[in-house]
């Protein structure tokens, strides 16, 4: 799958470009870094030893992947694809229409952290173990609701356009709040939860409810700080446009003084 989708952009990006979108640039340099960098990620956490020990030893180790999968993979592969490639992707109304509404911030919310409970749900992670299949369609459910949350955060097209930096700083703030309660749930637990991961890091020198309160810290810390990261790029780069628009201004104000004296 990772192999597909990186021959799948650099077909795009030799083949499709020249045919739809000639007189746009192809695929920046950071572009390329962005999307293959989540390939890489992708890459790193669906293989052994990773993978292997996510899913029969450590469930810290599997929250990981989910954290992964949610918030770091997505707006990495969002932010590397060319506004060309997005416009054609997006060719179809109706896909657009659907795109439009489940990314409006109320529907994307709830479906995410509704998907993101649920995957922790005891019934849904056992069955995630047990079966390869299930497992990698829930983490491409979770992948696709993920999606939705970003895309008005780092659009890479105006088809679907990034909503204003206060508003997507507020949204991120609400994400880094509601795993809180999931994350506590984990964090403060005082008997192992998953029948699968009962004593499996004991070999390690872990028990089973440290390896849980760790996942919780991951899932709590580790996601908060991958969104308050984003919220702060985000502000700093606010900032940066608000003082270049207030130095155009100024200028624009001097040449129209300077016109007017003359």
């Amino acid at each position: 799958m990772v192999v597909a989708l990186g021959v799948l952009y650099l077909h795009a990006e030799w083949r499709i470009r020249p045919l739809v979108a000639p007189n746009m640039p192809a695929a920046t340099s950071r572009q390329r870094w962005l999307w293959f960098g989540a390939l890489a990620i992708l890459t790193a956490s669906s293989s052994w030893p990773f993978h292997d020990l996510a899913e029969q030893v450590f469930f810290s180790l599997h929250m990981t992947e989910h954290m992964l999968v949610a918030l770091v993979i997505p707006p990495l592969m969002l932010m590397g694809t060319p506004r060309w490639m997005a416009d054609h992707r997006l060719q179809s109304p109706r896909v657009l229409a659907v795109l439009h509404r489940l990314s409006r911030p109320l529907p994307a919310f709830f479906l995410f952290h509704l998907s993101l409970a649920g995957l922790h749900w005891r019934p849904i992670v056992e069955t995630m173990v047990a079966s390869s299949a299930f497992h990698f369609l829930a983490h491409l459910w979770l992948f696709a609701t993920a999606v939705l949350v970003w895309l008005p955060v780092v659009s890479p097209t105006p088809l679907i356009p990034r909503l204003n930096p206060p508003l997507r700083m507020f949204i991120l703030f609400l994400h880094s709040i509601i795993p809180t309660v999931p994350a506590s749930f984990l964090t403060f637990s005082r008997t192992p939860l998953y029948p699968s991961y009962v004593d499996s890091a004991t070999s390690f020198g872990i028990s089973s409810v440290t390896d849980l309160q760790v996942a919780g810290l991951i899932m709590k810390l580790g996601g908060g700080l991958i969104l308050w990261a984003t919220i702060v790029v985000i502000w700093f780069k606010w900032i940066a446009a608000e003082r270049d628009w207030d130095s155009i201004e100024r200028r624009l104000r001097r040449t129209a003084a300077a016109e007017t004296d003359s």
